[in-house]
């Protein structure tokens, strides 16, 4: 489906391609690749839902991933305080003015 977005493929070519994967998969000797395409069926219209209104969760899981990179540095303090003002100022936009810096 991402391919089929930067290549620009309309909603409906894009159904038409996963209907063919799905057909390709179902006959497919591959157990990883019937697995897949069992999901793919259950989750089918928010798939489609997602691809024709353009949503990804790209965004959230980056913040996450920031978020995780910041935790070790706030493993010293006794409470989650730190950790939320670390992620507020890393990720927040809010850029405090330095005392040295003006």
């Amino acid at each position: 489906m991402r391919a089929q977005r930067s290549a620009g493929l309309h909603c409906e070519r894009s159904v038409d391609a996963l209907d063919r994967w799905i057909s390709w998969a179902r006959r497919c000797r591959i157990p990883a690749f019937v697995k897949l395409q069992k999901s793919i069926v259950k989750h089918r219209e928010r798939i489609l839902d997602a691809r024709e209104h353009d949503l990804s969760n790209g965004l959230i899981e980056s913040c996450n991933t920031k978020i995780r990179l910041i935790t070790p540095m706030a493993y010293g303090f006794a409470f989650p305080e730190p950790l939320i003002a670390l992620a507020l100022i890393s990720l927040g936009g809010h850029r405090p003015a330095l005392p040295a810096r003006q």
